[in-house]
């Protein structure tokens, strides 16, 4: 990984640049902006997490693997401690992962129809 003159590696420059650490302070504000936005959201996310049909290890690991896709860091810490919490063995929460990186890759390959059919669309453009 590439340093700067400080040594610290690219991506802590980068992560300090973009995403700062929540701290009490930050989250105090954020609250005070739109409390009761906030505390419906948190209201909401709790209800989402209780038991249900799926039980919480479930809602976890699929928590782990809709923050790769949405590479969301603090999703992906939060959800990797909630789901190993949850009893969700090491071996799970990887393969959650690779089942998001699996749609994420998938996507990609299914879209790959849109660009050969614009490829045959100006190929008969072309003629």
């Amino acid at each position: 990984m590439c340093c700067s003159r400080n040594s610290k590696p690219m991506a802590q420059i980068m992560s300090d640049l973009h995403l700062p650490r929540p701290t009490r302070d930050l989250v105090e504000r954020r609250h005070a902006l739109a409390p009761e936005t906030e505390d419906a959201f948190r209201a909401f996310s709790k209800a989402v997490f209780a038991e249900g049909a799926l039980d919480t290890r479930s809602k976890q690991l699929i928590a782990v693997a809709v923050a790769h896709v949405t590479q969301c860091p603090w999703c992906i810490e939060g959800h990797v401690k909630a789901a190993r919490r949850a009893g969700a063995s090491d071996e799970q929460v990887m393969e959650a992962i690779w089942v998001a990186a699996e749609m994420r890759a998938g996507a990609s390959w299914a879209h790959a129809l849109k660009a050969v059919e614009v490829i045959g669309d100006t190929d008969k453009r072309d003629s």
